[in-house]
C-alpha cells in the first residue's frame, strides 16, 4: 500500500512540475494533484525561480468574449476536440495535449500568445459546467465560444465580422517615432 502511495506522490510531482513549466497557477495545481500547497510552492520556485503569482483566478465568461481572446479560445477548442477524438485523450491530459498544439501553432505563426494554460483550463471547466457553449459561424462555418444560451442561429464570428477596433493596442496606436533629418 506505501508504493502505491509514493508511486502517486511521484506522478503528482511529474504533473505539478509540467503544468509549472506551462504556466500553471497555484489554483490549478491545488485541483490537479493531491499534493499539499506547501510543497506545490516550493516545486514552483524551483521549477521558475520565482514565487508563484498571488490573488485569485477570474471566475468570468466574459474575458472569452473580447474579440481576440474569443479567437484564441475557439482555436484551442478546436484543438481540445481533436486531441479528445483522435487521440483518445481525456480531462487534463487532452487540456495539456491541446495546449501545446495551440502553442505551437502560435509559435508557427508568430503570434501574440493570448491564452495562458490556466485559461484554457478554466474554459473547459465553464464549458463543462454549461456556462460557455460553442456556436457555429454562419458565415465561415468555424466553431467559435460563445455564452450559453446565447441564440446562436445567425452567428457570426469574430473573424468574419471584425470589430472596428479590434487589434488595436496601446503600443498598436502609438505614433512611429521618426528621426529627424
Amino acid at each position: 500500500m506505501r508504493n502505491k502511495s509514493v508511486l502517486q506522490e511521484a506522478q503528482d510531482i511529474q504533473k505539478a512540475v509540467d503544468l509549472i513549466q506551462l504556466g500553471a497557477r497555484m489554483q490549478m495545481l491545488e485541483a490537479e494533484t493531491s499534493l499539499s500547497r506547501e510543497r506545490l510552492l516550493k516545486l514552483y520556485k524551483e521549477v521558475r525561480g520565482v514565487s508563484p503569482p498571488k490573488g485569485m483566478l477570474p471566475f468570468s465568461t466574459d474575458w472569452f468574449m473580447s474579440w481576440q481572446p474569443n479567437i484564441h479560445a475557439s482555436l484551442f477548442m478546436a484543438f481540445y476536440r481533436f486531441v479528445r477524438l483522435h487521440a483518445k485523450q481525456e480531462d487534463l491530459d487532452a487540456i495539456v495535449q491541446a495546449y501545446r498544439l495551440y502553442n505551437e501553432h502560435i509559435e508557427s505563426f508568430e503570434m501574440e500568445q493570448v491564452l495562458s494554460l490556466t485559461r484554457a483550463w478554466t474554459l473547459i471547466r465553464f464549458l463543462d459546467a454549461k456556462l460557455l457553449q460553442s456556436a457555429k459561424c454562419t458565415c465561415c462555418g468555424g466553431e467559435f465560444v460563445s455564452h450559453a444560451f446565447d441564440p446562436t442561429h445567425e452567428y457570426v464570428c469574430g473573424l468574419c465580422h471584425v470589430p472596428s477596433r479590434a487589434g488595436k493596442t496601446r503600443r498598436a496606436s502609438q505614433p512611429l517615432e521618426t528621426t529627424a533629418q
